[in-house]
């Protein structure tokens, strides 16, 4: 995934320094930070799993610009996405919804099981994973 897909994927949570108090009450574009966190770390660790790099892009591009018609700066938005404290509570996030599904992060068998679980409910996660 190019760095634009891994920096979304790695952040939410709270706002980078420029970005005050907006984007992290910004629910939608979190959730579907998340769903780019889940699905590139899965993506990663199952060998039987990959991701579809153009939608996952596309679907990053459209978080952005979502982000931009509602009135925040290019310059907020990349401190939003760059900020290392925001890319660990992403992080957390991500294993928090692998925990709760069972799945670690730390165990690729399960985040393969959960992998294909998410495909074949055609969950937003899973439409950005293909099997291989």
């Amino acid at each position: 995934m190019t760095a634009l897909v891994l920096s979304l994927a790695l952040s939410a949570g709270a706002a980078g320094a420029s970005a005050g108090a907006g984007l992290e009450n910004e629910r939608d574009i979190n959730e579907g930070l998340l769903a780019l966190a889940v699905a590139d770390k899965i993506r990663r660790e199952c060998s039987s799993i990959g991701g579809k790099f153009f939608k996952a892009q596309s679907y990053a591009n459209g978080l952005k610009s979502l982000a931009s018609a509602r009135g925040y700066s290019e310059a907020e938005i990349d401190a939003y996405i760059n900020d290392d404290v925001e890319k660990e509570k992403m992080r957390q996030r991500r294993n928090d919804y692998f925990e709760a599904r069972g799945a670690s992060n730390l165990d690729a068998e399960s985040l393969c099981v959960l992998g294909r679980a998410e495909i074949a409910q055609k969950s937003r996660i899973g439409q950005l994973l293909r099997a291989k």
